[in-house]
């Protein structure tokens, strides 16, 4: 059984694969529409954290190649609170032919998994955010022709969507910095798979606190908010320790000429990212934001072995 959880979890052969299929299929998309290989799938997709842009584009995914998407809100199923999370995966697993989780502790993905006889899909969790990854990495191809080489840098916290990207970029053969305020490292563990990932295909990582020095020929700036849901507690004294994390057009200015500057979104304009960023000539994130819809077809078509 496949699932997809991460993307260190597959090779990078395997990676290129699915976003070699995510623009053959955004090519058909947009050349009068894909095929409707979906036929009888329906996706479920359990929410723990509210969603824009993971609903709306997975709901979509599945209409577009012809399947259906069940949408389950938190309050719905109590997550492991009204009913276990393995009894869930069970009960899942007889009604749809795969399932997405939006879920806070990465445990519950895995716990899915465990009792799941259909693909699970980490659609977000503490640790990792793969889906965003793949369109990350599709959107940075599309720019750029490859990853291999390219500098990527990471500005802020060193949260789920740093781990993933640091993961993509340098299993891609990208090299990858991130700058962040002490106390705010990408977890020790991702940063293990991470060196074990760029050792093999010969990128480089650096962990900065110095967001000037990290953008020095940087062709790929990245963002994200300071502080993620579940994390409120800790907002206020984040307020006071990211500020100079911001990346505003004085950063911008520092990396390389035809720098791209990315962001997961929502974002917190004028807080991680400047209006005048955001909507300036160097910003994908919107193009970046609908190739979540791209990249998951894709990944929806390799467990499902339609495509």
């Amino acid at each position: 059984m496949n699932h997809f959880l991460d993307v260190a979890d597959y090779s990078p052969s395997e990676i290129q694969d699915i976003l070699d299929l995510a623009v053959r299929l955004k090519e058909e998309h947009f050349a009068g529409g894909n095929a409707p290989l979906f036929k009888g799938k329906v996706l479920g997709m359990v929410f723990q954290k509210p969603s824009l842009r993971t609903r709306v584009s997975f709901d979509m995914a599945m209409r577009h190649m012809g399947g259906d998407a069940l949408y389950l809100s938190p309050n719905e199923i109590g997550f492991g609170k009204r009913e276990s999370i393995a009894d869930i995966s069970r009960v899942l697993s007889g009604y749809v032919q795969a399932v997405m989780a939006r879920v806070f502790e990465h445990e519950h993905i895995l716990e899915l998994k465990k009792w799941s006889s259909v693909p699970i899909i980490n659609g977000l969790s503490n640790f990792s955010h793969p889906c965003q990854a793949m369109a990350d990495a599709q959107t940075i191809i599309e720019k750029f022709g490859s990853m291999k080489g390219i500098n990527v840098t990471y500005v802020g916290d060193g949260n789920n969507v740093a781990v993933s990207l640091m993961h993509i970029v340098v299993m891609l053969g990208g090299n990858f910095t991130i700058a962040n305020p002490e106390g705010y490292d990408i977890p020790q563990a991702a940063q293990t798979t991470g060196a074990e990932l760029a050792e093999k295909s010969g990128a480089k990582i650096n962990f900065l606190r110095d967001p000037h020095k990290s953008v020095e020929n940087a062709q790929v700036i990245y963002t994200d908010t300071w502080t993620s849901m579940g994390q409120e507690d800790s907002a206020a004294e984040r307020e006071k320790v990211f500020p100079p994390y911001q990346v505003n057009s004085d950063l911008v200015a520092e990396a390389d000429k035809d720098v791209i500057v990315m962001h997961c979104l929502p974002a917190h304009r004028n807080h991680e990212l400047t209006d005048e960023v955001a909507d300036g000539p160097h910003s994908v994130i919107f193009p970046q934001a609908h190739n979540r819809l791209h990249a998951q077809k894709a990944i929806l078509a390799r467990l499902f072995e339609l495509a």
